[in-house]
């Protein structure tokens, strides 16, 4: 037994070394500390669908040969061995190597079907979590089936095609990427800015799983709180009749200690599953299930409760499959206040979260381990985030059930795509896709709602961000809104308003801001913040390409002092009726850095202290006093001129008289994040206008807050005095701190603020607004 042992042991270790030996990450580039759990013999080893499980299954992820050929050549001899499933560009795939329109990327690797009373005379299916683009699958050299669209699970039963002993899979995979017409989201073929590097071929888990001939192919679940139901409707293969689906539900009750890392529940010996309730009938329709007094899922409690399906033929059950469902609404009603807001479970609940892009250095799209995957979570939890917004990606399925056990709501874009047909800000018109895109983006979307549908975790999609193919608006919103009427439709975020959709989605940057209320939409803030902190030693390159949207700070103290003022001043905007806000974003990405983490995920902030701040939003919102109100808080008069005028024009008592009047803001309309009060388009404006100040007011002016936003070189006057002077331009209302100069210069009563604008090249604006922040009188009970 001993030496039995010994040579079982040396054998293990041989064949750890020769995969070892094949396989190392490619590249120099930063990695995260997951990439060193990687096992290249059984990668990401977790059951890949936890909404519909099976006992039985075979993960095929691992070392496959690959060859990249010419597009329409075949496979003949394998140039290496990748990791499957990390695309080929990545670090973890073991190639680090791009394809490109002219190219076809193949793979093949041999499998066996595992013998046993669970494997013998079922239907043997072959399941892909996701390949990126266009695939044609190969079993023992016959075509078993093909798949466009590089983010939406597919199978095919091979049962046919198999053979005794080994069996051989190949497929070749196409990907154009920005080359076509597909969605395609952050990826490109010249990674830069925005835009990252291209992912290739297969990105999630390849698996075997054995079904009997009549099996539960999907399922859809629609809970009903207010009754206590949830509607069951399964799609079964070859039903027969008087078949029936039987569902049993149970809610698992736990005790012990919390994993302050994942946020779950350890399970301890007082961990029991009650019996919630049990309903059995006809199999080709919906069936009503009883949840009495339901547990809500929400972020605060996510409660989840296990359910098990059956379809059963003649008193026995002939498929069987583990599922879990969550008891939560999303819908827009009216708040106390009147205001049209986004309610959960007919409660308001501010949703704020990050921009969560969802890509890594090592893996790509693929997190290198389930624990990196939900790592990510778990920071967005720990900093005092209830939602996210996932980017125009797609991920894993085991994604969605990280999300629905930790609590975090989720906006689930459309990735975008076909960039020829980018609508510009101030477009009248949507893009015009040809039918070929127009079809391939309608099927790619219904497969990506259809199989996330039962996530109770998401509650917005979102068919379009800006106006990267921004086309036929209003049509694409309704479609969305009948393939599933349970969740809101965001349309679009932060581009063309068409009027349609659940909610209205401002995009600012600094920020915040928001859209005012409507009657039957919600105001959302779909992207803000942008504050960008490079850190030495984990940055994708090392240059002065890294950059953010908010511009880039000092040190992780100025940008948590930052963050803090942009949550001061959106504070009072949830108090105007502000739904939802998401700040840019979870992590640096590439050349990005406007990360809370870096790409490497080391957290930036301080935890507690961000945390802190965002906890503060929970409580009843103060007010913002309008001194010197901007344009888009309604605006004000100003006398302005465009020709140079004489000397003293700043000075209060100066007589303008002969200028012109106008309302702010003053500019061009293609001019981006503007509200136009009047048009000016020529190289200067000088601008001038009163405000009253109160003796309290001038007691302390530390108090008093200016926005600003010019577009290019300005400088302000207060009453005569110089208080600040800015070259280049910005591409929105920018908080900015008022020096001492300008704190001396404010006075009780009139006070006068006169402004010089010089228009450099592209847009042109000009606006202020000067405000200060009346705290909440009942700062101690928690309003959402």
């Amino acid at each position: 037994m001993k030496r039995t042992a010994f040579l079982f042991v040396c054998a293990a270790l041989m064949t750890a070394t020769a995969f070892a030996a094949e396989w190392k990450p490619a590249g120099d580039k930063i990695a995260t500390e997951f990439a060193k759990q990687v096992n290249p013999k059984n990668p990401l080893p977790e059951y890949p669908r936890p909404q519909l499980e099976r006992q039985a299954w075979k993960n095929l992820n691992g070392l496959w040969d690959y060859a990249v050929v010419a597009k329409d050549a075949k496979f003949e001899k394998a140039d290496g061995k990748i990791l499957v499933p990390f695309a080929i560009e990545s670090a973890l795939s073991g190639v680090g190597k791009t394809v490109g329109k002219d190219k076809t990327l193949w793979y093949k690797t041999a499998f066996t079907v595992p013998k046993g009373k669970q494997w013998d005379g079922q239907r043997i299916v072959l399941h892909f979590g996701a390949v990126d683009w266009k695939t044609d699958v190969f079993v023992n050299g016959k075509k078993v089936g093909d798949h466009t669209g590089g983010y939406s699970p597919f199978y095919f039963d091979i049962t046919d095609a198999l053979k005794d002993g080994e069996n051989e899979l190949t497929l070749s995979v196409w990907d154009p990427t920005t080359d076509g017409y597909q969605p395609f989201g952050k990826q490109h073929n010249n990674p830069h800015g925005i835009w990252y590097t291209a992912v290739t071929g297969i990105w999630q888990t390849v698996w075997l799983e054995p079904v009997p001939a009549t099996a539960i192919k999907s399922v859809k679940y629609v809970p009903n709180i207010k009754d206590g139901k949830l509607t069951i409707t399964a799609d079964i293969a070859n039903l027969k009749d008087g078949d029936q689906l039987e569902a049993t539900a149970t809610f698992t009750v736990k005790e012990g200690k919390i994993n302050r890392r994942f946020l779950l529940r350890r399970e301890t010996a007082k961990t029991a599953k009650k019996p919630v309730s049990s309903k059995i009938g006809k199999a080709n329709e919906p069936l009503i299930l009883d949840v009495p007094n339901p547990k809500l899922w929400t972020p605060d409690e996510p409660n989840l409760y296990d359910l098990t399906l059956s379809v059963v033929r003649d008193g026995k059950p002939v498929d069987t499959v583990n599922s879990y469902f969550g008891m939560r609404e999303i819908t827009l009603g009216k708040t106390a206040d009147g205001i049209t807001r986004m309610l959960l479970n007919g409660k308001f609940v501010f949703q704020h979260g990050p921009l969560d892009q969802g890509w890594f250095p090592d893996g790509l799209y693929t997190a290198p381990t389930d624990e990196a995957l939900a790592y990510d979570l778990v920071v967005t939890k720990n900093l005092g985030f209830n939602m996210l917004r996932k980017h125009v990606k797609v991920e894993s399925m085991r994604f969605y059930y990280h999300c629905d056990k930790l609590g975090l709501l989720v906006w689930q874009d459309m990735p975008s795509g076909d960039n020829k047909f980018y609508i510009p800000p101030g477009a009248k018109e949507d893009a015009k896709r040809s039918p070929e895109a127009t079809a391939n983006y309608e099927r790619e979307w219904k497969e990506i709602i259809d199989t996330r549908y039962n996530a109770p975790s998401i509650v917005v999609w979102v068919p379009f961000n800006e106006g990267w193919g921004q086309f036929d608006t209003c049509r694409i919103l309704d479609l969305t809104k009948k393939l599933d009427p349970t969740r809101l439709v965001d349309g679009p975020s932060g581009w063309e308003d068409r009027g349609c959709g659940d909610l209205y989605d401002r995009h600012l940057y600094r920020g915040p801001g928001m859209f005012p209320p409507e009657e039957k939409r919600a105001t959302v803030l779909g992207e803000y913040g942008g504050l960008g902190l490079p850190v030495e030693g984990h940055t994708w390159v090392k240059s002065d390409k890294n950059w953010g949207y908010g511009g880039n700070l000092k040190d992780k103290d100025d940008l948590l002092q930052t963050y803090n003022a942009l949550n001061e001043k959106m504070h009072p905007l949830i108090g105007k009726g502000l739904s939802a806000a998401v700040y840019t974003q979870t992590t640096d990405c590439e050349v990005e850095v406007n990360g809370l983490m870096t790409y490497d995920r080391h957290i930036k902030v301080d935890v507690k202290k961000f945390k802190a701040s965002n906890d503060a939003l929970h409580y009843p919102a103060p007010e913002q006093k309008y001194i010197l109100p901007a344009a888009p808080d309604g605006g004000k008069e100003w006398a302005y001129t465009t020709a140079k005028p004489a000397d003293g024009w700043e000075k209060a008592d100066f007589n303008d008289k002969d200028w012109k009047r106008g309302k702010s803001g003053f500019g061009t309309k293609d001019t981006p994040n503007v509200t136009l009060g009047t048009e000016w388009n020529t190289p200067d404006i000088w601008v001038r206008t009163e405000f009253e100040l109160s003796a309290e007011e001038v007691k302390d002016t530390s108090k008093l807050l200016f926005d600003l936003y010019h577009d290019d070189d300005v400088e302000v006057y207060i009453n005569g005095v110089k208080v600040l002077q800015r070259d280049k331009w910005v591409s929105n209302y920018t908080s900015l701190k008022l020096p001492p100069a300008a704190l001396k210069a404010f006075k009780e009563g009139k006070n006068v603020i006169a402004v010089h604008c010089h228009q450099d090249h592209g847009g042109q604006y000009i606006d202020a607004r000067i405000y200060k922040i009346l705290p909440a009188k009942n700062t101690k009970e928690r309003v959402w």
